[in-house]
């Protein structure tokens, strides 16, 4: 990634995943624990940003939208 981000390569991992509901709901998971729910604009937004995207630049997205991307401190 371009200005070094994920140095550890920890988004190759694909450690993020989500799901759409009928309703315009998108339910974004960390390791397979729902981390957090996104619904109206929010969720919009995310399903525009992420169309089209796969592997490691799709990670970003929702690490990004979660603020759970791994700051270096943690165990692996």
């Amino acid at each position: 990634m371009a200005n070094g981000i994920d140095k550890r390569g920890i988004l190759d991992e694909n450690i993020f995943s989500y799901k759409i509901t009928k309703d315009g709901k998108v339910f974004i998971s960390c390791e397979g624990r729902q981390v957090t729910t996104l619904n109206g604009k929010n969720a919009e937004a995310f399903i525009s940003k992420v169309a089209g995207l796969e592997g490691k630049a799709a990670q970003l997205v929702m690490a990004k939208v979660t603020g759970n991307f791994k700051r270096g401190n943690e165990r692996l």
